[in-house]
């Protein structure tokens, strides 16, 4: 019989893994999620009233900064194999804050395109390298790290949120322009917060000693070992490929709900954004205490299962919720925003977990990178999925339900134990056959 999932007793709740340096991070991640969440609710606006957009060069704008944004997270995942991760993180941070602060210099439809998608790049790269950072200084408490550092991220995006809710009620440009501004300081702030923290060890990044230097202590016939490349690794690349899908929790809770429930529904409009706290306050009370059931590869494994049926289980509610009046409407919402929100939290756990234990320790900052992928892609997919799902009417959700059902069972049997890295080498990596006797 396979041991029950430990329970942490309720002193360890309020241990954050990873020391000083940990608790550090986690300050990080909120400042940046308050400044975050203060820019991201008046952006929009902002390029309309301020820099006077019309809404299809905003979506130009927002897409092409997408495209540029998806090479950050396989760039930042290389440069932390190389150098410092605290380093590229601090780089990547007051890039970000350059690349806004840029939008105040001009109204140039060009120039905001263009640092709009630089500032793409390093915003997508802190995502990973934060990541990494997280992985590397938590050890093997890296699972309840990750839940407490979500759950402090949405407490801090709630914070901004509201914060730029009561900004938006002067709507003046210069309203907008602060904004910008407190979001620029969030990233100066923790950017000298991340310099702070004290370099997490790494396994890419150790230095041979002179005596196993490549033709000094190394026997006749060896060779220095070739890092591992995601890029070879098939299993790898399917599993980051399975995860496009399996992130689409984020589109549906933050495009397919609102359009939902106005479009086809009879519930009242007022219910989009609770949707949206209502999600918010589920991650904050139950991101901690579920991270006890992904806390090794074989649990992250195992939570695929419940993850498909809570996947199923809101599709079907949200087809459910266009037959029936304003009441069985708002219930079948919230019974299909509950169930999102649940396979939301569980799978950060089962792909947080499953991402690193299949990476090797030498290549960890490429393969993260490489994953890193999925959710970059999901942020442009996710939304012409939605919206398709939408435009296709009631019977659409169960049947996008059952695809993400069968992507779990998929990626279940992909990382099962007995599973080997499907790993190409080139011809010249392979090490040279033995002579025969």
């Amino acid at each position: 019989m396979e041991p029950r999932p430990r329970r942490v007793p309720f002193t360890d709740r309020l241990r954050v893994p990873g020391g000083r340096d940990g608790r550090r991070m986690l300050v990080v991640a909120i400042i940046d999620k308050v400044g975050t969440g203060l820019w991201s609710g008046a952006a929009t606006l902002y390029f309309i009233y301020v820099a006077h957009l019309s809404i299809a060069q905003i979506g130009v704008l927002m897409g092409l900064s997408g495209i540029l944004g998806v090479a950050g997270p396989p760039l930042a995942g290389r440069l932390a194999d190389r150098f410092p991760v605290t380093r590229v993180l601090v780089v990547a941070q007051l890039a970000r804050g350059a690349a806004l602060l840029a939008l105040l210099t001009t109204n140039d439809y060009a120039l905001l395109v263009l640092f709009s998608a630089l500032g793409a790049l390093p915003d997508r790269a802190s995502s990973v390298l934060t990541k990494l950072f997280a992985a590397r200084v938590a050890g093997p408490d890296r699972i309840r790290y990750q839940a407490i550092q979500r759950t402090a991220v949405n407490i801090g995006w709630a914070v901004g949120a509201a914060g730029a809710a009561a900004a938006l009620t002067v709507g003046t440009a210069a309203s907008y322009q602060a904004l910008l501004l407190a979001n620029v300081v969030s990233y100066a702030v923790i950017g000298a917060l991340t310099l702070r923290c004290a370099e997490p060890p790494s396994p890419s990044r150790v230095v041979a000693s002179p005596a196993t230097a490549p033709g000094d202590g190394l026997p006749p016939t060896a060779s220095p070992r070739v890092p591992a490349t995601p890029w070879r690794d098939r299993r790898y690349l399917a599993f980051t490929g399975s995860e496009i899908w399996l992130f689409l929790d984020d589109s549906i809770l933050q495009v397919g709900f609102p359009l939902w429930i106005v479009h086809a529904t009879d519930a009242p409009v007022g219910l989009a954004p609770l949707v949206l706290v209502l999600n918010s306050v589920l991650v904050i009370a139950l991101q901690v205490p579920l991270s006890r059931f992904g806390e090794t590869r074989a649990d992250a494994r195992r939570l695929l299962v419940p993850i498909g049926a809570a996947f199923l289980t809101g599709g079907v509610a949200l087809a459910a919720s266009a037959g029936g009046g304003p009441w069985l409407a708002t219930a079948a919402v919230l019974l299909a925003a509950v169930a999102f929100t649940l396979a939301e939290i569980l799978h950060s756990l089962s792909s947080w977990e499953l991402s690193v234990a299949l990476a090797p320790g030498e290549a960890q900052g490429a393969y993260l990178g490489v994953h890193g992928l999925a959710q970059s892609a999901q942020r442009s997919l996710g939304p012409v999925v939605v919206g398709a799902a939408v435009s296709a009417g009631p019977f659409a959700w169960p049947v996008l339900g059952a695809s993400l059902v069968l992507v779990c069972l998929a990626q279940h049997r992909l990382v099962r134990p007995d599973a080997a890295p499907a790993v190409t080498a080139p011809e010249s990596a392979k090490a040279p056959e033995a002579p025969a006797i």
